[in-house]
């Protein structure tokens, strides 16, 4: 084997291992989104505790969960770090939406996080 034939070879490897790193941090920020979108939808019902113990199933495994209720808006931020055999990525997918009618929250309200998950 000449030499340049082991640089195409070990390139070829590089760029396919990035390759697959790329495509599991687009699937960790998908589950980030649709865990935050679950989440969101939940706590707009009136049901937090119940919102992040689905956002925790949803998302990629060592995820926060950050909810903050202001007036009638709630914000769901789900963030994970080291995703796969990339330890420095962080993904995180963000949704907001608004209480229902007559939805009452046990929790704070006021721009306070109704709870956060572990950092």
């Amino acid at each position: 084997m000449t030499v340049e034939a082991a640089l195409a070879l070990c390139s070829l490897v590089l760029v396919l291992a990035l390759a697959v790193g790329a495509v599991a941090a687009a699937g960790a920020q998908l589950r980030c989104l649709d865990a935050a979108r679950e989440a969101a939808r939940l706590v707009a019902r009136g049901e937090p505790d119940r919102a992040r113990q689905a956002a925790a199933v949803i998302a990629p495994g060592s995820a926060r969960v950050d909810i903050r209720v202001v007036g009638d808006e709630v914000t769901v931020e789900v963030s994970g770090r080291g995703v796969g055999r990339l330890p420095g990525l962080t993904v995180s997918g963000r949704a907001v939406g608004v209480l229902e009618p007559g939805a009452l929250l046990g929790g704070p309200s006021g721009g306070e996080p109704v709870g956060a998950g572990p950092p």
